[in-house]
C-alpha cells in the first residue's frame, strides 16, 4: 500500500491540481501543504490566521473573524483509547482498527475528567479508534451537546449530511476529521507482532525506527515526516479557531500528538522522541495572548485544581452548576 515517495508525496506537490492517496484518503494537493519542508526542530510558535469554520453546514463556510474574539481558550488533547491491535501487540499505523472494551472504558474516563471544561469544536483524525474516543469523551460532557461527524470528502456528502434546525446546531458539537492527524504510517511494519519484529530484525534496529526522529521503517513515516502534516494541519486549521476564542478537543493517536505537543512546548527532536502518552488521558493547554501554557491533566470532574488554572475555567465550571442547580430544583 504505501510507496517508498510517501514522504515526498505529502510535503511536496508535483502540481496544483494533482491528488494522491494515502491511507485510503485522496488529498488534493491544492488544499494541502507548502512545498518547502519545515525544520521542526527549530520550530517557532506562529498564529496562522486565514482559515474557515465550517460549523454544522459544511458546504458553507463561515470566516471565523466574525466570531467573537476571546483573549484565551481551552486546548485538549487525547490519545485515543486501546485498540485492538494495540491489545494484540501489534503495529497499527494507518490500519483502521476500533478500540477495545478497555479503550472504550477509558474514552469514558476521559470525558469524564473533561466534563466541566468547555469545548466547540472536535478535531479528530481519519481513524475510527480516534473519533469512538471524541465521541465516547464528549457524550460524557455536562453540556450534554451532541458530537455530529461534519463529511466534506463530497458535495453530495455535505449537502446530505447538513443541518437546518438552528436550535439543533446550538446543542450540538462540530467534529471535524482529517487525515493529518492520523497515526505516523508504519509502511511494511503494519500488521506485525512487535515482539516477531524485534526478535526477526533486532531489538537495536527495531528501537530506531519506533523512538527515533528521523529514521523510517521500511516504506513508512518516521515522527519527523508525521510532525510535518500534523503540525502544518494544526496551524492552518487549529490554531486560527484558538486564536478566536473557540475551544477545541483533538482526539488522535501518540505520534501525531506528540508532533503537536513538541510545538506546543517548544521541544527538541531529542526531547520529543522520549515523550510518552498515555491511552485515554487527557491533557490540558490554555491559549492565551498567542502562547500556550501547559497545565497537566485532570484528575477527576470534581477536581479543583485544574479550574484555579484561569477565572475563565472556574466561572464556565460555577456557570454548570448553576445550570444544574436549577434543573433539579
Amino acid at each position: 500500500m504505501a510507496t517508498a515517495t510517501f514522504h515526498q508525496s505529502i510535503v511536496s506537490f508535483a502540481s496544483p491540481s494533482s491528488t494522491i492517496s494515502q491511507c485510503g484518503f485522496k488529498i488534493d494537493s491544492s488544499l494541502s501543504f507548502t512545498s518547502k519542508k519545515i525544520n521542526f526542530c527549530k520550530i517557532k510558535a506562529m498564529a496562522s490566521v486565514s482559515y474557515h469554520n465550517t460549523l454544522l453546514s459544511p458546504s458553507k463556510t463561515i470566516p471565523d473573524n466574525s466570531l467573537k474574539k476571546s483573549n484565551e481558550a481551552a486546548l485538549i488533547l487525547i490519545r485515543h483509547g486501546e485498540s485492538l491491535w494495540n491489545e494484540k501487540n501489534l503495529f497499527t499505523g494507518c490500519v483502521d482498527v476500533p478500540l477495545t472494551e478497555k479503550g472504550v472504558e477509558e474514552a469514558i474516563e476521559a470525558g469524564k475528567r473533561i466534563s466541566n471544561i468547555p469545548v466547540d469544536v472536535i478535531f479528530t483524525s481519519s481513524l475510527i479508534r480516534a473519533q469512538m474516543t471524541a465521541m465516547l469523551a464528549m457524550i460524557q460532557h455536562r453540556r450534554k451537546k451532541v458530537p455530529i461527524i461534519l463529511h466534506d470528502e463530497s458535495e453530495q456528502a455535505k449537502t446530505w449530511s447538513q443541518v437546518f434546525s438552528d436550535e439543533t446546531k446550538n446543542q450540538s458539537i462540530p467534529v471535524i476529521p482529517a487525515w493529518q492527524l492520523n497515526e505516523r504510517m508504519y509502511g511494511e511494519l503494519q500488521g506485525l507482532n512487535k515482539q516477531e519484529t524485534a526478535e526477526r530484525y533486532g531489538k537495536q534496529q527495531v528501537h530506531e525506527w519506533r523512538r527515533s526522529y528521523d529514521i523510517p521503517p521500511p516504506k513508512g513515516e518516521s515522527l519527523e515526516m508525521c510532525a510535518e502534516r500534523a503540525v502544518a494541519y494544526f496551524q492552518d486549521n487549529i490554531e486560527p479557531k484558538l486564536a478566536a476564542g473557540k475551544n477545541v478537543m483533538i482526539a488522535a493517536h501518540g505520534n501525531s500528538l506528540r508532533s503537536i505537543i513538541m510545538y506546543l512546548d517548544k521541544l527538541t527532536c531529542q526531547e520529543v522522541i522520549s515523550l510518552e502518552l498515555s491511552t485515554g488521558i487527557p491533557l490540558l493547554y490554555i491559549f492565551k495572548e498567542g502562547k500556550f501554557m501547559k497545565r497537566g491533566s485532570p484528575v477527576g470532574p470534581t477536581e479543583a485544581g485544574v479550574y484555579a488554572y484561569t477565572k475563565r475555567l472556574a466561572q464556565y465550571r460555577q456557570k454548570l452548576e448553576e445550570d444544574s442547580e436549577v434543573i433539579c430544583s
